[in-house]
């Protein structure tokens, strides 16, 4: 798999994530444990929807 995500598109996801899994864990609605999928993706740098999308936030060397 390649990476298609940049450092800053990585850390705004894990905190997002992050942010969303703790809602969940103190009582937030069900939908909050959405969180762990930016929380993965962030982890692996892949993201699928920007593969079908054709974005791509990572710098590419020359």
């Amino acid at each position: 798999m390649t990476v298609n995500m940049g450092m800053i598109d990585r850390l705004l996801r894990a905190i997002v994530g992050a942010g969303l899994i703790y809602w969940a864990l103190t009582g937030g609605p069900i939908w909050t444990w959405i969180g762990v999928v930016p929380l993965l993706t962030a982890g692996i740098g892949f993201c699928p929807a920007y593969t079908l999308l054709g974005i791509k936030t990572c710098s590419t060397k020359s």
